[in-house]
């Protein structure tokens, strides 16, 4: 049988830390998981191969023994004797309790040989430790599902319920007031079957909120625009305003000139989770100007301008 870098199966280095390997496994475990790749055998290999690495790399001890040995592992079990020779105590890896191993230790733990190369069963007693991914009766949480939902502006701005259908199933969620545009959230075990008991995988639901004709989101803020009568930006005046609360009548200074913003405090959206906060909404006025002028109040304005002269 052949040597088996497991630190190459992983993609790692040789001084690559726990979270290193813990990371670059999930990674990989995922990529090729067979719930992923159904039906396919070479993935089923790699998935196995993945899994073993892991179970060496991520336990110290069987990491510190195969570090230390590599490709004299045939030699490996005459190398512990002798150094347990020579020892006072039985460390090194003598046994479980001074934080060693020996193949019988594991005997009871649920892991198999078989499910394991020959180069990991002459090298670790034909046994593996339960190091939390590797091995057939290692728990695996399942893959996480991911769906994508739109939704009007407005139908964003309040809590509500839906129901989704995610791969042949039924789930209600309710979504709180304020969700963002592009903001993810997550339903807990509503994703694959975990593998060997473990836990399912989780939901996780993107956001879309999609252009609203009269309001445009910038945060927690609304900005629209409102058309106003020549006169009333001249004169001063009121004018009604549309908001996600209703309508509203404003005041309008004279002498406004066009382009000008007005804030109205919280009549914007609502904030994400605390639906009794909101932002700000934002008024721009624009001037309609009057068209089609009678001969009177041609007279008129050119007077006006007459004056302003």
């Amino acid at each position: 049988m052949d040597f088996i870098d497991y630190y190459k199966i992983l993609g790692i280095s040789k001084n690559a830390t726990a979270k290193q390997i813990k990371s670059a496994y999930r990674k990989l475990a995922r990529k090729y998981h067979p719930d992923v790749n159904p039906g396919d055998n070479s993935v089923e290999k790699k998935f196995k191969e993945i899994n073993e690495a892991n179970e060496v790399l991520s336990d110290s001890e069987k990491r510190k023994k195969y570090d230390k040995y590599g490709k004299d592992w045939k030699h490996a079990d005459q190398f512990e004797e002798q150094e347990r020779q020579q020892q006072q105590y039985g460390g090194g890896f003598g046994n479980r309790r001074s934080g060693g191993f020996s193949g019988s230790d594991f005997s009871g733990s649920g892991f198999e040989g078989e499910d394991f190369s020959s180069f990991f069963n002459s090298m670790f007693g034909g046994a593996a430790g339960g190091s939390g991914f590797g091995g057939r009766s290692a728990t695996m949480k399942g893959q996480d599902f991911t769906a994508e939902l739109h939704l009007p502006l407005r139908q964003a701005a309040t809590t509500h319920k839906q129901t989704l259908t995610v791969n042949g199933k039924k789930i209600r969620i309710t979504i709180p007031a304020g969700i963002r545009d592009g903001q993810t959230i997550r339903i807990k075990g509503q994703g694959g079957q975990g593998q060997q008991g473990g836990p399912k995988g989780d939901l996780l639901i993107t956001f879309k909120l999609d252009k609203d004709k009269d309001f445009e989101r910038k945060g927690d803020n609304l900005y629209t625009q409102s058309k106003v009568d020549l006169y009333s930006l001249i004169l001063g005046g009121e004018t009604e305003i549309n908001t996600l609360h209703g309508k509203v009548k404003i005041k309008i200074k004279q002498g406004t000139n066009p382009g000008s913003k007005i804030r109205l405090k919280n009549k914007g959206f609502p904030v994400y989770k605390n639906a009794h906060m909101h932002g700000d909404l934002y008024i721009t006025l624009n001037v309609e100007l009057p068209k089609e002028l009678t001969p009177k109040e041609k007279e008129l304005f050119e007077q006006l301008k007459k004056l302003r002269k």
